[in-house]
């Protein structure tokens, strides 16, 4: 079956509604100017049958036989001007109201209501009302002169009326392309999008519905084309973390079985030094994709702010010796509790601890603390180290990023920490930055909100 196109049923679609709108136009101003014509015609000659009335009521001395009168016995001043009333559309009562020429659905005979002839025009004899003319809707029959107007008017309204068609299919035309251009810039884009050209976009041509439409495009566009862009980077850096652990238990395994490498002590603590960091990564990958996925178990609890600190503070204690640096903890008295799975928020603190550790120098230090903040709960942990470059604050947080890409691999962890802390952060409904100057340290805000 063949697809019409959106033009194609937009301008069918107004040029439908011209066309029933002006055929309705129209018929009703025919009607409406036929009507109004013949009233007028009969209200310019009322008069004339109120005197024609009159003068019969004068010579018979009563209305009997006035259904065989003719009702316009004066001329008038256009001699070929003269209308036929149908007397059917007037009724006649004398002064008991009783019907002496009937018009409409009344009968002769009858007696009509006071109210009904309340509204009539009297007919008067030397100044004495005799009967009274109740006018119903006037069939006026009128002469050539009177047909020939009208003969001129109706086509008048044809010609308007295909004026008027014609200007409405041509504005049909014009608007069923306008209102349609964006959706073709549309179908266009996505069928780019489909054959993989991410870098097309849609020209935003209005403030509209059909405006805003197309820059929702264009940013799930740009959302998707860094999300492929994450993958393609997170799948290389994914290769590259995994083959470095790898290669040396490979390495090693292969020169203790070929005799390269004694089978000490030594080369088997290194094996397993390698594994570990191969199970430590796979583990991050795992939390990770079970936080994208919103599989990540929290069993959340109104947990004090302090405990928090003093936990991450006995894990990283031993660590911070041994390099030489003071970890130091400071939490505001009165802080509201906040409600969190204790296990993931420390999770996230170690993260960040860990984080820290690794970049501050021998005899610098790192500080955790909290305080109450705009209704919530602020956690800094902060470093004495060299700080992070203004162009890398906000990729931090990306997975896999290393502000130092000269730093060993060995030295700098899987490089997921903080992009796990973000996700479980977030899952708490919390929210995560960092700040820092060139040389003066970073410090990592967590913001999240008090148990009610």
């Amino acid at each position: 079956m063949k697809m019409r196109s959106i033009t194609v049923k937009l301008l069918l679609a107004f040029l439908g509604v011209s066309l029933v709108s002006v055929v309705l136009i129209v018929l009703l101003a025919r009607w409406t100017t036929d009507r109004e014509f013949r009233n007028y015609v009969f209200n310019q000659n009322r008069n004339s049958i109120l005197t024609s009335l009159s003068d019969y009521y004068t010579r018979t001395g009563s209305w009997q036989g006035v259904e065989n009168f003719n009702l316009v016995p004066i001329p008038t001043p256009d001699p070929n001007f003269r209308p036929d009333f149908n007397r059917r559309f007037f009724t006649l009562v004398d002064m008991q109201n009783q019907v002496v020429l009937a018009g409409g659905s009344d009968q002769v005979g009858e007696v009509l209501a006071a109210a009904d002839v309340q509204g009539g025009s009297p007919v008067k004899v030397n100044g004495v009302t005799v009967g009274v003319m109740i006018t119903r809707t006037p069939d006026v029959r009128v002469n050539p002169v009177a047909n020939a107007f009208l003969a001129r008017v109706v086509p008048a309204f044809y010609i308007y009326a295909a004026g008027v068609i014609a200007l409405a299919v041509l504005l049909a035309f014009l608007l069923s392309r306008t209102l349609t251009r964006p959706i073709r810039d549309l179908t266009a884009a996505t069928r780019a999008v489909s054959e993989g050209r991410l870098t097309h976009e849609v020209p935003v041509r209005s403030r509209d519905e059909l405006g805003q439409l197309a820059s929702s495009f264009n940013r799930m566009n740009a959302e998707l084309r860094r999300s492929i862009e994450l993958r393609r980077q997170m799948t290389a850096d994914i290769a590259h973390e995994l083959r470095t652990p790898v290669s040396v238990i490979l390495g090693h395994a292969e020169g203790v079985h070929d005799g390269v490498l004694p089978p000490t002590l030594e080369t088997f603590e290194i094996i397993r030094d390698e594994a570990s960091r191969l199970e430590h990564l796979i583990e991050d990958l795992r939390t990770l994709s079970r936080a994208d996925a919103g599989e990540l178990p929290i069993e959340r609890r109104p947990v004090p702010p302090a405990r928090l600190l003093e936990a991450v503070h006995t894990v990283n204690q031993h660590r911070a010796s041994q390099r030489g640096i003071r970890l130091e903890i400071q939490a505001d008295p009165g802080l509201p509790d906040v409600n969190v799975d204790p296990d993931r928020m420390i999770q996230v603190l170690t993260n960040l601890v860990d984080n820290a550790l690794r970049y501050t120098p021998s005899n610098g230090t790192v500080r955790l603390s909290a305080r109450q903040v705009e209704g919530t709960v602020e956690i800094r942990v902060q470093d004495s180290g060299p700080g992070i470059k203004p162009e890398d604050l906000d990729r931090v947080f990306d997975r896999f990023y290393r502000s130092d890409t000269s730093r060993q691999r060995d030295e700098g962890g899987s490089g997921l920490g903080l992009a796990i802390a973000k996700s479980i952060v977030e899952k708490h409904d919390g929210h995560i930055w960092a700040e820092s100057r060139q040389g003066e340290g970073a410090t990592i805000f967590l913001r999240l909100p008090p148990a009610k």
